[in-house]
């Protein structure tokens, strides 16, 4: 009787020949929408990096110089402004970038999770080579 119980093991539901098809879909799906996920995180952070050296390089020539001219792209058109200007601009977009960060990132996850429980579902394993 002991051994019975230990060797209690989660039950996989039976699948048919159709429901198969329809797992692998949805484990590939999931695997994808998690890697959109971590290339956008990737993207959006580099993009970070991007404005805070541009911050770094700017805090500089506002301390020497507030109104000195420099190019911002908006939408495509570069535009002449002041450093006093663009400054504070940049700023808030960095830190939107990273408050989008934050939220790509607890979608992450959100949707590990999701996948790891679907895997943990149908007793799916990795196959190795």
């Amino acid at each position: 009787m002991s051994s019975a119980t230990s060797k209690a093991k989660t039950k996989v539901p039976m699948l048919s020949d159709q429901d198969q098809p329809e797992i692998q879909q949805t484990y590939i799906r999931l695997q994808n929408e998690l890697q959109a996920l971590a290339r956008k995180i990737g993207e959006l952070e580099s993009e970070a990096d991007e404005h805070t050296l541009v911050l770094s390089t700017l805090d500089e020539a506002l301390a020497e110089d507030p109104d000195r001219k420099c190019f911002r792209l908006i939408g495509g058109v570069l535009v002449e402004r002041t450093v006093k200007e663009v400054n504070p601009a940049l700023k808030t977009n960095r830190d939107g970038i990273h408050k989008v960060i934050a939220t790509l990132a607890e979608q992450y996850k959100t949707k590990e999770k999701e996948l790891d429980s679907f895997k943990k579902d149908y007793s799916i394993r990795p196959v190795q080579a």
